[in-house]
């Protein structure tokens, strides 16, 4: 019984019972006027400090919802829009049917690499500025008030 009492005290202090337990510890006084702090503590302490402030609790993300693992794939609609508006500018001959294939990478491609961006053949925000169509949002932009 006494090393099973044993035991379990010497699994409490390994797992850090020993810091749940031990009671807070004390600041250090400030130093009175007119003495001198050492150069190491209050530039270690004030970074502490500041790294303390900048950390927020675990799991609290206030009232924004939690923001996607991944980026979701353009669905057939906006793939055809892309293929029309590179159609447009002559790098798309093929049909525009919304089904992102060898054709389109290449249009795409091509169309980068005259735009002077990285020619990958995947869709990315700056293409998409540069072919007239921006990123698509799920919801219509705020109109701007009009000044009086």
């Amino acid at each position: 019984m006494q090393a099973a009492v044993c035991l379990l005290a010497g699994v409490w202090l390994w797992w850090g019972g020993a810091a749940w337990a031990a009671p807070p510890a004390k600041k250090n006084p400030a130093p009175a006027k007119g003495t001198a702090k050492s150069a190491g503590t209050s530039k270690s302490s004030s970074a502490a400090r500041k790294t303390a402030a900048k950390k927020k609790p675990a799991g609290s993300q206030g009232t924004q919802p939690p923001r996607r693992a991944t980026q979701t794939a353009p669905s057939a609609d906006r793939y055809k829009q892309i293929q029309q508006a590179l159609a447009e500018k002559g790098y798309f001959s093929a049909e525009t049917n919304g089904q992102w294939g060898p054709e389109s990478i290449e249009a795409l491609k091509r169309f980068q690499q005259d735009q002077h961006l990285e020619p990958t053949g995947k869709i990315n925000s700056l293409s998409l500025i540069a072919l007239g169509l921006g990123p698509e949002h799920s919801r219509p932009a705020a109109k701007p008030e009009e000044s009086r």
